[in-house]
């Protein structure tokens, strides 16, 4: 190859990388005030992830919006102990009371609409934070089912058999790669947590576009 197509390629190369970093921009999300209250509950969970101080960098396709916003949401639990599943997709990340929705013992599952399919890059959810705790079994899927017989896109999982790690709550929320899949429906399970068996959900983000 000569030295004038060499660097043709090259351009054309640099080109590409260039318009594709243009093409990603960081997910910014509006994070609520941070909130401890009342006496922490010691905990010991092996494996724990390492406590998230700040913010994630994570790239994410420009025009990614937050899909899930107001969307319609249903649970395992239809007669949550407190609060009312609305809260769920409200864009309300305040830790206080009011706040949150509690679903009762044993393993819970809430539910999220997004009326279309989508490709979704990032899922962000804000279980509790006023108090450092660790959440049991927290998986996350997505699928275009919406019973989740079939089709089912497993995209976070720290339950005993998953390949994730336990996580102390912050008022950071937990950001999970979605990696672009298609789905329509998102599910997120939890099995109670160090301070207590209930299941808690303050918010949950879905960060993505409507599928083309």
């Amino acid at each position: 190859m000569n030295k004038f197509l060499t660097h043709a390629v090259s351009l054309v190369l640099l080109s590409a990388s260039v318009a594709f970093a243009q093409d990603k921009i960081p997910l910014v999300t509006k994070l609520p005030d941070p909130l401890f209250v009342g006496t922490p509950v010691p905990f010991t969970i092996p494996n724990l992830e390492p406590e998230t101080k700040k913010w994630p960098e994570f790239m994410v396709p420009a025009g990614t919006v937050n899909l899930a916003i107001s969307n319609k949401v249903t649970a395992s639990d239809s007669d949550p102990v407190v609060g009312t599943l609305d809260l769920v997709t409200d864009g309300d990340k305040a830790g206080d009371e009011g706040s949150w929705v509690e679903l009762g013992q044993g393993k819970q599952w809430v539910q999220i609409d997004l009326t279309k399919e989508a490709d979704i890059s990032a899922i962000v959810v804000w279980h509790y934070h006023s108090q450092a705790r660790v959440y049991r079994d927290v998986v996350v899927q997505v699928s275009d089912d919406p019973t989740f017989a079939t089709g089912v896109t497993t995209i976070y999982d720290n339950s005993t058999n998953g390949k994730d790690r336990p996580y102390v709550e912050t008022y950071f929320g937990k950001l999970m790669d979605a990696k672009g899949v298609k789905g329509r429906y998102v599910r997120l399970y939890s099995n109670g947590n160090t301070t207590n068996k209930m299941n808690h959900y303050i918010e949950v983000e879905v960060w993505g576009k409507p599928a083309a």
